[in-house]
């Protein structure tokens, strides 16, 4: 991509509610910004603009789109990078079934997934709708490392306006559960290459070699992981948790994260929900099989395929008599933890269960303690600890907690556990071995058939720079800076010999701590509630559920981060949030035209955007829009003009009229650009004048169902009425 086609700021096209918001909010930015010289492109990485993209030969020339997520690809290994991206979906099966199925009603000629491909055609095609499963995008776009904190007017704002918390009792049932051997973390070997080479992954068994996979190219000084999971411990591990929830008297629990671990955590959650169900898969397994049932699809695929059969349907009940009462996603429509794989994030489901005081909702209706099952041992720790400090400590004070930090690897797909093209259900009893292009054996597990074996990896450059990322951060702040590494684990013993001498080297060592997850758990906790700041520097996976445990405890949510993505090449990508109440947000709109979800990270990210684009570009304007930005942003928060989860009330249209008025008022004051100044008075002025009629417009568009023209592909005109429903506004932003 050349630099002179490419728009100053890339706005990246999402799906569900973020990108409904962007409906309303990117006509304001792209107003704003034209005053600056500042041009806002736009990139579809959502869900159904990434399936049509994939399949050009089956549309017509009016239906084909671009691969835009492989141009932003390229893009953010430019320093002109600029990229402000928004939540997407990482879609499980059924949110990709479901996707096809829309684009299909729609007249897009795409085909079936299969599920069981015989030919080369359908080997081909479901090699396409595999790429695009799980977490597709973000290791595209991540060429740099993870820079994620509360900012400073959001963090002030919850501590002058705490957030409710539920009670903790010191005598909680509320616990972690983890295999305590077969699983990832006890099997776990790793290696740091000394040279660039090629390796090839192979099953080794009674018939001769399977190659699983083929050229895997690592640069010098890669460290190289491999471990797998034992099929039989995992199935042990699982009926003797059903049956010790039901003696305890608490809810059961999963929780995975079946979006992100594309691979691997779907066949867990499939292991859970047979375990769940063992006595009716016994009896019935043959039929079932035969109606299609892949318990990796989880118990709601799996109760419509066999809802025609009444003698399993029996069965079923009989069975969940005998179980212990699960935690359920949704307690009025049955939607229970093992129904869908992608509606239980352990990311958003463990802090919304610890702030909640331990408690996760039965099928009753009622608050419960929870055996909350996290069946590897990696970082199942961190959950476990912080639900034992709890209960010695009570719930935390958001008032008067401090915060915690975070500077996460993940630049070039570093720690892609699970996610990784390198993660197999192995079919066969056998030796999986890992072999270097000179015929050196680096890794190998003896392996039975069903268990899961993976590999991943981090490579030197993002290490390093991570590492220094840490360093500049920790100076700039002088908060407690612990890097939450296990020197008792095969991985992470790999990065401590990374860490140690490039802190000496810098003469910073005393400045740092290295602890394991469970102890710096405690030590970050300690320090939040004394009121202080610490600085978690963290691997990929404990990035991503660490952004979202402290967001949640301290601020209520973790939609509100500032996510600052530092690419290696210079460029930078600004993350505005997580988007797990996203699907409920949506069904919302359609069903009473009230968006409650909240733009507060997309305006966070914004601010920080322009601002880089002033320093990158030289560009005075830029940095003064940037500004008001924030301006603004606090007087959203002071003046309480965040979205109501309510029909009837403001919704996230609302917020943006506010903002816009907040950041026209703004630039209008501001004396650094008399001609910004100039621009944005009369703008300010006809905002301020037109509050009554814009805010009853508004209202007015609230309370019937609202016509998007889809769900995962929206119809643009219809989804602009309804994001836009104000003529007094429009008249104004254009």
């Amino acid at each position: 991509m050349s630099d002179q086609n490419t728009p100053d700021i890339i706005y990246t096209k999402v799906d569900e509610a973020p990108e409904l918001a962007s409906a309303s909010l990117l006509p304001i930015i792209q107003k704003f910004a034209a005053a600056a010289g500042v041009s806002i492109g736009t990139k579809d990485i959502s869900l159904a603009g990434r399936i049509i993209a994939a399949f050009p030969d089956h549309l017509t020339d009016a239906q084909r789109q671009s691969d835009d997520l492989a141009e932003l690809g390229e893009l953010v290994k430019t320093p002109q990078a600029n990229v402000i991206k928004l939540p997407n979906i990482s879609a499980s099966v059924p949110q990709l079934l479901a996707a096809i199925k829309e684009l299909q009603g729609q007249g897009y000629a795409l085909p079936d997934y299969p599920e069981n491909p015989a030919t080369d055609a359908e080997k081909d095609v479901r090699a396409r709708y595999d790429a695009i499963k799980g977490s597709a995008v973000n290791p595209v776009l991540r060429e740099g490392n993870s820079d994620r904190r509360a900012a400073a007017a959001v963090k002030k704002y919850a501590q002058n306006n705490p957030h409710r918390m539920g009670d903790w009792s010191a005598d909680s049932k509320t616990r972690v559960s983890a295999m305590s051997s077969g699983d990832f973390f006890s099997n776990e070997k790793s290696a740091t290459l000394d040279k660039a080479t090629t390796a090839r992954i192979v099953l080794e068994t009674a018939d001769g070699e399977t190659v699983l996979k083929n050229g895997v190219s690592f640069p010098a000084g890669t460290v190289v992981d491999a471990t797998y999971m034992s099929a039989a411990a995992l199935d042990a591990f699982l009926a003797e948790e059903i049956e010790k929830t039901k003696a305890e008297g608490t809810l059961f629990s999963l929780h995975m994260k079946a979006t992100m671990m594309k691979v691997s955590d779907p066949i867990i959650f499939g292991h859970a929900v047979k375990a769940w169900l063992q006595p009716v898969f016994d009896k019935h397994g043959q039929k079932m099989k035969e109606l299609g049932v892949n318990p990796n699809s989880g118990m709601g695929d799996l109760l419509e395929r066999v809802k025609g059969e009444p003698e399993i349907m029996a069965d079923i009940e009989a069975c969940r008599a005998q179980r212990p009462p699960m935690y359920m996603v949704d307690s009025d429509r049955g939607i229970t933890n093992l129904h869908v794989p992608s509606d239980v994030i352990i990311d958003a489901s463990m802090p919304a269960l610890i702030r909640a005081g331990g408690k996760g909702w039965g099928p009753d209706g009622k608050e419960h303690d929870a055996n909350c099952v996290i069946p590897d041992n990696s970082y199942a720790p961190v959950y476990d600890e912080a639900i034992e400090f709890f209960k010695e400590h009570g719930k935390l004070n958001p008032a008067t907690a401090g915060t915690v930090q975070n500077l996460g690897l993940m630049a070039q797909k570093a720690e892609e556990y699970g996610s990784h093209p390198t993660t197999f259900e192995i079919p066969t009893d056998g030796v999986v071995k890992m072999i270097l292009d000179d015929g050196t054996v680096l890794h190998e597990h003896k392996v039975q058939a069903g268990d899961i074996w993976r590999s991943a990896s981090a490579r030197k450059a993002p290490i390093e720079d991570w590492v220094n990322l840490a360093i500049e951060r920790q100076k700039a702040t002088g908060y407690r800076a612990i890097f939450w590494l296990d020197a008792d684990r095969a991985h992470d013993a790999r990065l401590i010999e990374y860490v140690k001498p490039i802190l000496e080297a810098k003469g910073v060592a005393d400045k740092f701590e290295i602890m394991s997850p469970r102890d710096a758990t405690r030590a970050s906790l300690e320090t939040i509630t004394k009121g202080e700041n610490t600085i978690a520097i963290t691997g990929n996976v404990l990035r991503d559920y660490l952004t979202d445990l402290f967001p949640i405890l301290e601020l209520a949510t973790s939609a509100k981060m500032l996510s600052i993505v530092k690419l290696m090449n210079g460029g930078g990508l600004f993350e505005t949030g997580a988007g797990g109440s996203a699907p409920k947000h949506v069904q919302q709109l359609q069903s009473e035209n009230h968006l409650r979800w909240d733009s507060l990270g997309e305006f966070c990210a914004l601010g920080e955007s322009f601002k880089f684009l002033a320093d990158a570009r030289d560009n005075a304007k830029a940095r003064v829009l940037g500004e008001a930005v924030e301006t603004a942003t606090q007087g959203i928060l002071d003046n309480n003009r965040s979205p109501s989860r309510k029909v009837g009330e403001p919704d996230n249209r609302d917020s943006h009229y506010w903002f816009a008025r907040y950041w026209a008022e703004a630039l209008a004051a501001q004396s650094e650009d008399a001609d910004l100044a100039a621009h944005f008075a009369p703008i300010a002025k006809a905002l301020a004048e037109g509050e009554a009629d814009i805010v009853a417009e508004l209202a007015a568009a609230q309370g019937a169902p609202a016509d998007l023209g889809g769900y995962y592909h929206t119809d643009p005109a219809k989804t602009a009425a309804v994001m836009r429903p104000s003529k007094t506004l429009n008249a104004i932003i254009g």
